[in-house]
Formats: structure tokens, C-alpha cells, sequence
């Protein structure tokens, strides 16, 4: 085998073998291709691009490259990925509500990347909350609890990681193929048998045109399931924060309030939909009316609870989250400037102005302050009055707060009339 004649195939447009594909891949992993090799392949993807085998072969070899989990359990094994967005806390609420319907969710999820939130970062707000564990321990919380939200652990798609890191600083991040791969391989890492695909667009997405959205999701949907694991996608709405809050612990204190009630509105809404298309692919019927039950009956909350408690976190959590999640010393209301009607809101720059106050990492070694962020937003259509709150900022100093509140006046528009709403599910792709 040889690096070059790979790279070489790629040049002319020809799609490598899966057997040369999987020998790169694991090169990868073991350091046996070079970094510029890596640049190389991945500027050859870039380009040329693959066809869907190709696609699948790359997938499937990036997957092959570390450990792959395989679950002997009495349910099935599914997930859900997003693509990112800001205010997007469904894996919170959507993770313990599959698992109170009976089925298993291993959901190796990460970090903030850009203006959007990481699901790891909002359960570290979390106090002892642990999501580095090993196999041992996953499947120990998986089988006893249904649920576990954790990182991927070092032997996880280990050739993805490198390539990630290769395609970072070589501007090839933005490939289809490339995109689809990075996904695709951590979640069949983990021995799923059915997966749901949150594909977003819109203003705090990074696919902001629809057509980019459906062209995502409708390379992740074919090669998930070439690849064996019954997937389908929903391309939903990211023109405004899903959830009203943005910030690690604030976007924790919005799920506990949709899983025990005390919220309803579209955070709900989506994990109802997100969790029923994905039991219907589990071949498991009437998920919507199990999914309501499952978070009015408190039988999601004690999930999550339970989950909280397995990865060290407090015992009591759900009963009295509020005491444990961490609070910002400063919190500063943003008065609107004038009367009118709110008819569009810039997400990526909200989800910035969350980064710029700490909530969010600007270099991978930044340190990540849990309690700041925004809350109480107004939503698309909201009719306010000079002076009332448009949000309110949650900082650790006062200059941060005003410098986030400037950011947010700039974020949002005000207008005399509102636009028609647009539905929360744009689309499905199957």
C-alpha cells in the first residue's frame, strides 16, 4: 500500500477502493500517513469530491479505524445528531425520554464548535458530572439507566480525529464527503441500530441556505443506511434559538424545566419530533403519544436524574436543579430601543456574543465559564414596547455584560409587522 498512488487516484477524480480507503484510514489513526499526506487526501476530496459508494467506503473505513461498541441488549440501540446550532438543548430532554420508552441511547455527543453550544460542555455545568468514561462504565449506565451522554473515547474513529485536525488548518472542512464521514463514522462507532439526523438552517446554523441543508442531509441519510444503520432526517428551523436561553448551565436549567413540566414551547416540540421519527425507524410505533407521556408522567426527568447521579453528579439533581447549577454575578437586561415587532435575529452572532462572555471556547485550551450566557429571548414575531427586555445577559463582569448587550441590540431586528412564522420542521429526508 501506498500513500500516493491514494492521493493520486483522488487527482484524477477516480474513487480509491474500500480496501485502499481502509488501509488510509488506519494510517491515519497509527501515524503511518503523514500530515501532508492527510492534507493531500482530504484537498483531493475536497475537489473532486466521491460517489456514494465511495462515500460509504470512506465511512465505513474511517469507522473501522478504532473500536466499534456492539450491544447485546433486549431493545434497540439508537441516537440522534444535530448539526449545530445555538439554544439546541434536545439531547438533554430527547436522551432520558427515549429511554423511558424502552429503548437504549448511547449518545457519544461534544464540545461547542464556532457560535453553536456542545452538549459535553452543558452537562459539565453539571456539578461531578463526568463525561469521560470508559467502555466499562458506558455500557454499565447504558444497560442500567437507558441513557448515557458521554465523549468519544480515544479508540472511538480515531482516524476521523486526525483528519478533523488536518482538515481545520487546510480549509477542507466544508467538504460534503468529508462532513458526512466525520459524522457518520463516531456514530456507527457505537453500534447504532437506528439514527435520526437534526440537519439545521437558517441564521445560527452552518448550513444557512436550505438547498445546503438538503444536500447534507441528504448525503447523511444515503450512507447511513448503505452503511446498515436505518436512518432518516429532519432539516428544521435555525432562524432564532430553539431554546430561550443560550449558555451551558442556562440551557441545562431550560431542559429540566421542559422534562418536569414546567416549560412546554419548541425545545419540546422538536425532541417530541425528533424522538417519534426515530422510534418509527426502531420499528417501534406511537412514539409521539410515548414520548408525551414519557416527560408529563416524570418518567424522563427521573432518567435524566438517574444518568446525573451514575456519572457523578449530585443525587437530588432533578428535584432541586437550580440550587446546583452555577449562577453569573452579573445579570443585565437588554431594553429594546424602540417600539415594534421582532422579524429576524442574526443566531450565529448570539451565539458569539455567549462565547465572547466565556460560555464557549475562541482556542481548544480556553476555559469555559458555565453560568454565563443569555436568557429569557424573545422569539420571531414578539411585539415589544421601548425599554422591555429582550433578553437578559448573565456575565462574570460588568464590561462583558455591556459588550454582550451591545452585541445582542445588533443581533436582533425590529420591524412594524412580522413575517409568517416558519415551521419548526422544514423537511423530512429519508
Amino acid at each position: 500500500m501506498d500513500a500516493r498512488r491514494v492521493i493520486a487516484e483522488l487527482r484524477r477524480g477516480e474513487d480509491p477502493s474500500p480496501r485502499d480507503l481502509a488501509w488510509f484510514a488506519q494510517g491515519l489513526a497509527d501515524g503511518t500517513v503523514s500530515a501532508a499526506q492527510g492534507g493531500a487526501f482530504a484537498m483531493g476530496v475536497c475537489l473532486r469530491g466521491l460517489s456514494e459508494a465511495g462515500r460509504v467506503a470512506l465511512t465505513l473505513a474511517m469507522r473501522d479505524s478504532g473500536h466499534v461498541l456492539d450491544w447485546d441488549l433486549d431493545a434497540p440501540v439508537v441516537d440522534k445528531h444535530s448539526t449545530g446550532g445555538v439554544g439546541d438543548c434536545v439531547s438533554l430532554v430527547l436522551a432520558p425520554a427515549l429511554a423511558a420508552c424502552g429503548v437504549y441511547v448511547p449518545m457519544i455527543s461534544g464540545r461547542g464548535l464556532g457560535h453553536t453550544g456542545g452538549t459535553l460542555d452543558k452537562l459539565e455545568a453539571i456539578p461531578g458530572y463526568s463525561v469521560g468514561v470508559d467502555e466499562a462504565m458506558l455500557r454499565h449506565v447504558v444497560g442500567d439507566v437507558g441513557c448515557a451522554i458521554v465523549s468519544a473515547s480515544a479508540d472511538i474513529a480515531p482516524a476521523d480525529k486526525r483528519l478533523y485536525a488536518i482538515r481545520d488548518v487546510t480549509a477542507t472542512v466544508e467538504s460534503l464527503d468529508l462532513i458526512t464521514a466525520s459524522i457518520l463514522s463516531k456514530k456507527l462507532a457505537a453500534g447504532l441500530q437506528s439514527l435520526v439526523l437534526d440537519v439545521k438552517t437558517g441564521s445560527g446554523a452552518f448550513m444557512k441556505a436550505p438547498d445546503e441543508a438538503r444536500a447534507l442531509a441528504e448525503a447523511l441519510v444515503s450512507t447511513a443506511n448503505a452503511a446498515g444503520c436505518p436512518t432518516t432526517a429532519l432539516i428544521t428551523d435555525m432562524s432564532q434559538p430553539l431554546a430561550p436561553a443560550l449558555g451551558n448551565a442556562l440551557e441545562v436549567d431550560v431542559s429540566m424545566a421542559v422534562l418536569t413540566g414546567e416549560a412546554t414551547g419548541p425545545l419540546l416540540d422538536l425532541s417530541i419530533a425528533l424522538g417519534a421519527e426515530l422510534l418509527t425507524t426502531a420499528g417501534i410505533e406511537g412514539g409521539e403519544a410515548k414520548l408525551r407521556k414519557a416527560i408529563t408522567s416524570g418518567a424522563a426527568a427521573e432518567r435524566f436524574g438517574r444518568m446525573v447521579y451514575a456519572l457523578g453528579g449530585p443525587l437530588s439533581f432533578v428535584e432541586d436543579w437550580r440550587r446546583f447549577l452555577p449562577e453569573a454575578t452579573v445579570i443585565l437586561e437588554v431594553p429594546a430601543p424602540a417600539d415594534g415587532v421582532v422579524t429576524a435575529m442574526d443566531g450565529e452572532a448570539l451565539g458569539l456574543a455567549v462565547v465572547d462572555l466565556g460560555g464557549g471556547r475562541r482556542v481548544e485550551t480556553d476555559m469555559v465559564d458555565p453560568a454565563v450566557g443569555l436568557s429569557d429571548m424573545v422569539r420571531l414575531g414578539d411585539r415589544v414596547r421601548r425599554g422591555q427586555p429582550l433578553c437578559r445577559v448573565h456575565a462574570a463582569r460588568e464590561g462583558q455584560a455591556a459588550a454582550a448587550a451591545q452585541a445582542v441590540l445588533e443581533a436582533i431586528t425590529l420591524g412594524e409587522s412580522a413575517a409568517a412564522a416558519t415551521p419548526l420542521v422544514l423537511e423530512r429526508v429519508s
